[in-house]
């Protein structure tokens, strides 16, 4: 039989608060994003790969009526429309290496304050981990109250798990999921990579995800 051509085609990711399942290991994440108000009207929210920071972000942005921007893309000139209303930075730590982006976020911070809006900032590691080489904006985002996003449990993996395979409108059997949340890392960033793996295969052998393809998939990433 001839092999089916893979495609890339991209998942619709669902980002709403009813699409965020909340367990023990993220609950304190859900109530703080939730709250009315933080400590010094800002939020460090940190996480591992894939822990849903993004997805928190886009429901704090729903309900707040918030910005999203990835630290990235911060340009100084924008700071000002920025600082008129709530924003989420993300991914904070990728620009340790960028001094201008860096100065162009401690303005952001110190304006948006002053306003009166509220801040959300994401990464990874805790604050302290962060090492921004900017000594003043290292110490404000120090200074902000931090929440993280603890490794999954059994129930939010599985949760996790059915939510990758949704995204990607796939079915799979009863006993995958369970399989895999038995067996896998626990990791969110291997959850994604197993569900992409499973998908690949599937539709490249024109094949449902079965558990026997789960395992299989498994011992290749062991191997």
């Amino acid at each position: 039989m001839a092999e089916q051509l893979s495609f890339d085609l991209p998942a619709k990711t669902a980002l709403g608060r009813e699409d965020f399942f909340v367990s023990p290991s993220n609950a304190l994440a859900v109530a703080m994003i939730s709250a009315s108000s933080w400590p010094g009207n800002k939020l460090v929210l940190t996480g591992p790969a894939g822990a849903g920071k993004t997805h928190l972000a886009h429901v704090w942005a729903g309900e707040t009526g918030g910005r999203i921007l990835n630290a990235a893309d911060l340009r100084y000139e924008d700071v000002p429309e920025l600082a008129q209303g709530p924003i989420a930075i993300e991914d904070v730590p990728f620009v340790a290496a960028d001094l201008e982006i860096q100065k162009s976020l401690f303005h952001l911070h110190n304006l948006t304050l002053a306003e009166g809006h509220t801040l959300l900032m994401t990464g990874r590691l805790a604050p302290r981990f962060w090492e921004l080489p900017l000594p003043d904006l290292q110490s404000r985002i120090q200074g902000a109250h931090h929440v993280a996003l603890d490794p999954p449990d059994d129930a939010l993996l599985c949760a996790v798990l059915a939510k990758l395979f949704v995204d990607r409108q796939l079915f799979p059997k009863p006993d995958v999921i369970s399989y895999l949340v038995k067996h896998m890392d626990r990791r969110f960033e291997t959850a994604a990579q197993v569900v992409d793996r499973l998908d690949r295969i599937a539709l490249t052998e024109s094949r449902p995800i079965t558990r026997a393809l789960a395992i299989r998939v498994l011992n290749e990433d062991v191997a």
